[in-house]
């Protein structure tokens, strides 16, 4: 009988909008199909979040908003733009 395991797949984006650019990413299988590691490789999973979204991920966690501090603008820092999205996978035990 086949069992279920979480997929999870975290996705930084270039702004806030679903469809916007991807610049960073993370992906953990928790199948333990495959063993990913931040920076395995230059393209990332999907362009946006939306696209993901299409080929069956569900998204769990949206990034929050937070307006700027005046006069911090155009500060970097660390990535705003989060959205954490699982998928729900078949393992035979």
């Amino acid at each position: 009988m086949p069992q279920q395991r979480q997929n999870l797949l975290l996705l930084y984006l270039h702004n806030s909008d679903l469809a916007g650019d991807v610049v960073a990413w993370s992906q953990y299988d928790g199948t333990g199909k495959t063993g990913h590691t931040t920076g395995d490789s230059e393209e990332p999973p999907y362009s946006s979040v939306l696209d993901a979204m299409k080929d069956g991920w569900r998204v769990i966690q949206c990034a929050q908003q937070f307006p700027a501090s005046p006069g911090m603008e155009y500060t970097t820092a660390y990535l705003r733009y989060e959205y954490v999205l699982e998928k729900l996978e078949d393992i035979h035990v």
